[in-house]
């Protein structure tokens, strides 16, 4: 479902006014920009000129790249969500859809022998929505550093309660800053020139960290959540997919959901390395990671039956799963709260079959044993902690698609 915004105003966009809409809801004051996309669009369209070659890097919903979609932008994305974002919005305004170049395309397809890290042209400018995570920050700028043309230049902007800490330092090791613009309804822009720093040779392109009982490695890239250390809600999950994998009939279909460096997926293949796991996740990133690592565990059996979705949730039709496993977000770029959680829990039950299970885990202050019950008929805490609680979920009120 799409929401349109609920605060009636257009968003500004040279001579024009945008309706954009949020996919999935997420809350009611939730828009589907906010006012860095603004700043952002109005300082490029007064900077940038006909002809000349355009990135925009991590759009939300589509505000930047329509807002732009008269110099016709490449749009680089991490997210699986702004392809959506974007069809539903450039049809809404009568625009063509862009399509979405992920990092995925980017780093796999044309990455060479030589490891050099790969770019997707040269750009006179690129304009970029600056991330949460400080090294994803440090990946961007790296990426824009090799693909920007001498003379090239970089406009980046974010509010300012959602920059990254000590995002300064980055700049200051990786780009030239030219100009910080004023700050204006708490947001703020930077223009850079690019500096010498690829991603080639970086030695904080791929971190991980170990796992007992796995002799490789859990590695990410820096879009990754967790890539460097083991998180401790996946921690507590971790005994209780074990055991439920161990009941398992041969070859049955397991999902691991929000999948990040696919840990779960990987401890349930550990066990019972005969199950066929799907991963999905709305980072490219994530996907990348998870693909490297099941490719380390050196089974060519296991990856032969491992599938890969790199989607804004679980795919319609990729089911039936017997089991899905689920450690869920609840952050969406600058939005907190449990409504990206919620419309996991539903399409998880959509996708299960009728004797299917869920386990989760997540915060204790999110009370997730009450908006459970929405999807399934069963729902058993299996362990509380001081932080965090496990649920085993059955009975999936949607299994196979009935509502």
């Amino acid at each position: 479902m799409t929401r349109p915004d609920d605060n009636g105003a257009g968003f500004p966009a040279g001579n024009r006014q945008l309706s954009l809409s949020r996919p999935h809801g997420g809350g009611r004051s939730l828009r589907a920009w906010d006012a860095a996309d603004e700043q952002l669009v109005a300082e490029a369209l007064s900077r940038l000129e006909p002809g000349q070659r355009v990135a925009v890097v991590d759009d939300s919903f589509g505000a930047l790249a329509l807002g732009l979609a008269s110099l016709e932008p490449d749009v680089v994305a991490d997210s699986a969500a702004l392809a959506e974002g974007l069809a539903v919005n450039a049809r809404a305004n009568g625009l063509p859809v862009p399509a979405v170049i992920s990092w995925q395309s980017v780093l796999e397809a044309h990455q060479s022998e030589s490891g050099s890290a790969p770019g997707t042209g040269d750009y006179d400018a690129v304009i970029l929505k600056v991330p949460r995570q400080l090294e994803y920050l440090a990946f961007l700028l790296r990426w824009c550093n090799q693909v920007l043309r001498p003379g090239g230049w970089l406009l980046t902007g974010g509010m300012i309660k959602h920059l990254p800490d000590q995002a300064v330092r980055v700049y200051q090791e990786l780009v030239e800053t030219e100009a910080v613009l004023p700050a204006k309804k708490k947001a703020r822009l930077v223009l850079c020139r690019p500096g010498t720093a690829t991603l080639t040779g970086w030695d904080r392109l791929w971190r991980g960290y170990s796992v007992p009982g796995r002799a490789a490695p859990v590695q990410g890239l820096p879009a990754v959540f967790a890539r460097e250390r083991l998180d401790i809600g996946s921690l507590e999950l971790l005994p209780f997919i074990e055991q439920a994998v161990s009941s398992l009939p041969g070859e049955a279909n397991v999902l691991d959901l929000a999948c990040g460096n696919g840990l779960l997926g990987l401890t349930a293949l550990a066990v019972r390395p005969d199950l066929a796991v799907s991963f999905a996740d709305i980072s490219s990133q994530a996907m990348i990671s998870t693909r490297a690592n099941v490719a380390a565990t050196g089974l060519a059996a296991v990856s032969g039956r491992c599938r890969y979705y790199h989607s804004d949730g679980v795919p319609a039709g990729s089911g039936p799963f017997r089991l899905a496993l689920l450690n869920p977000p609840f952050h969406e770029g600058g939005a907190v709260g449990d409504h990206i959680a919620l419309r996991l829990f539903r399409e998880a039950s959509r996708e299960l079959s009728a004797d299917g299970e869920l386990l989760v885990v997540g915060n204790r202050h999110l009370g997730y044993h009450h908006s459970l019950r929405a999807s399934f008929t069963e729902v058993e805490q299996l362990h509380a902690s001081p932080r965090f609680v496990v649920f085993r979920c059955a009975g999936p009120r949607q299994a196979g698609g009935r509502s």
